[in-house]
């Protein structure tokens, strides 16, 4: 492990898993914030789903989707949110994790569903022969943040200068893989929630999905370990944590 940042290492956090037979390695730039900690959290979600994968798996069973991979990963987070919040130790402490909690929403389910919109716009452009330029992909991006944001509806105005945020997001340069951000946090939140009210048979159905790998298609793996992510139960229990987020966020500015 790589956990500390310095001059000349590369930015960011990943976990790379492409040697079968030796351990994962991970990628940190530790800063002691719970950014850091929140981070490791995922990224080692990703280093045990290897480890798990392939120990159980043969080589050609061994890699497993990011439909999958992302739930081992954002349900690390979501635990970590909750025990931290359960053991702030005010209410500004629980205030600022409650807040990072809802944040890590809005960038992982909102965010990257507007992100998958906006890849299929590109595409569908493309199709219909219209040229893709700097101009016209601001333009198509601004209207998807406006739409998102409410913006008619009065809850925001969008600043001109975040229409070009398209330029820097490193995932519309390759594959189509952002809406699975988001269906993946959907699946990390019924099964979180799982874990927490049933204990162990639970975090074993997730861990046995998990050693799976790719031995399966990602939905049927999950609905062997008790979820449908053809069905709105997922994403009911990620709207529910996060209405459960923001109630706890009122009750506590509304005290004195």
């Amino acid at each position: 492990m790589s956990a500390l940042p310095r001059e000349g290492k590369h930015a960011g956090a990943y976990m790379n898993p492409r040697a079968y037979d030796v351990h994962p390695y991970l990628l940190l730039n530790h800063n002691d914030d719970y950014d850091s900690l929140s981070t490791l959290a995922h990224e080692w979600g990703h280093a045990v789903h290897t480890l798990l994968a392939n120990a159980q798996q043969p080589f050609e069973k061994s890699r497993y989707s990011i439909f999958i991979a992302e739930s081992a990963s954002i349900g690390n987070e979501m635990l970590l949110n909750d025990f931290m919040v359960d053991h702030a130790k005010s209410k500004e402490e629980k205030l600022y994790y409650l807040g990072e909690g809802l944040e890590a929403i809005r960038t992982t389910f909102f965010r990257q569903v507007m992100f998958a919109e906006f890849q299929l716009a590109t595409h569908q452009e493309v199709e219909q022969g219209h040229p893709l330029s700097g101009e016209n992909l601001t333009k198509m991006y601004c209207a998807l943040l406006k739409r998102y944001y409410g913006e008619a509806e009065g809850v925001m105005s969008i600043d001109p200068l975040y229409c070009t945020e398209w330029e820097y997001i490193p995932h519309f340069y390759y594959g189509f893989y952002v809406y699975q951000y988001a269906t993946s946090m959907a699946g990390a939140a019924q099964f979180t929630d799982a874990i927490l009210k049933e204990g162990a048979p639970a975090r074993e159905r997730f861990l046995k999905m998990l050693k799976a790998g790719g031995s399966d298609y990602a939905y049927e793996l999950y609905k062997r370990a008790g979820i449908d992510m053809a069905s709105p139960t997922p994403y009911q229990a990620l709207v529910a944590r996060m209405n459960r987020v923001m109630d706890q966020i009122e009750a506590l500015l509304r005290k004195p």
